[in-house]
């Protein structure tokens, strides 16, 4: 079963200097219908204009993703962090017992950037912050693992059995990645077009698949992709 999530349909925010499409439920946008998929709860693509930010807010017992698309985020929190985020760079940040933070952006153009949130397996444990360069030759026409619920994957460690990828495809580049028993899968398009077992999708575009054993990934232009494997 595949269900698309179109980037038109997606619930929309706007201020002077953000405007955000939230995938699922979030702030003041609500709909029953889209309240996350498994595990994950958010996938909110935002672009913040120069000088505008986040500022200081508080969180808790949730694994936050930064994935940052264009310009550089520059944060700040509570654990003494302070760093800048560019493309090519993925930040993680477990809120755990609560920790406060700020992303502002940090450059003279727009930053464009996905706020992602992963329910966590279990509440109450400390917070922790990890940021890691992304390869780009490992995950050109490849997917390449950004995070996961395994330690031994040498990856940002996720609290949850959950694994997050990440591909650049060239225009015909096909990608096919099995699906365990039990599984399902979320694929957010970044940029481009893809083609998933024969339905395309957009940039923007989501899609949630369930007892689809084999996913079959082409490019249907150059292309960015997100693979999310999440557990029950």
């Amino acid at each position: 079963m595949l269900e698309v999530r179109k980037s038109h349909e997606r619930g929309a925010f706007e201020l002077d200097w953000l405007k955000s499409s939230h995938s699922f439920s979030f702030g003041s946008y609500y709909d029953p219908r889209f309240m996350g998929f498994r595990s994950l709860r958010v996938i909110n693509e935002d672009t913040v204009q120069p000088g505008g930010g986040f500022p200081p807010h508080s969180h808790r017992d949730m694994e936050i993703i930064s994935y940052v698309t264009a310009g550089a985020l520059e944060h700040k929190d509570s654990m003494r962090n302070g760093s800048t985020v560019k493309p090519g760079e993925i930040q993680y940040m477990r809120a755990g017992t609560g920790v406060m933070h700020s992303e502002y952006n940090a450059s003279g153009e727009a930053l464009k950037f996905l706020q992602i949130w992963v329910q966590p397996n279990r509440r109450g444990s400390a917070p922790a912050y990890d940021q890691r360069t992304i390869d780009e030759a490992a995950r050109h026409n490849q997917l390449y693992l950004l995070a996961s619920g395994d330690e031994r994957d040498g990856r940002v460690v996720l609290q949850q059995d959950a694994r997050l990828f990440t591909a650049t495809l060239e225009p015909g580049a096909a990608l096919s990645y099995e699906l365990g028993a039990n599984r399902g899968a979320w694929i957010q398009v970044v940029r481009g077009v893809i083609e998933v077992n024969g339905t395309q999708l957009d940039a923007g575009d989501g899609a949630a698949l369930e007892e689809e054993p084999t996913l079959s990934i082409v490019g249907k232009s150059a292309a960015e992709l997100l693979l999310f494997d999440l557990g029950a």
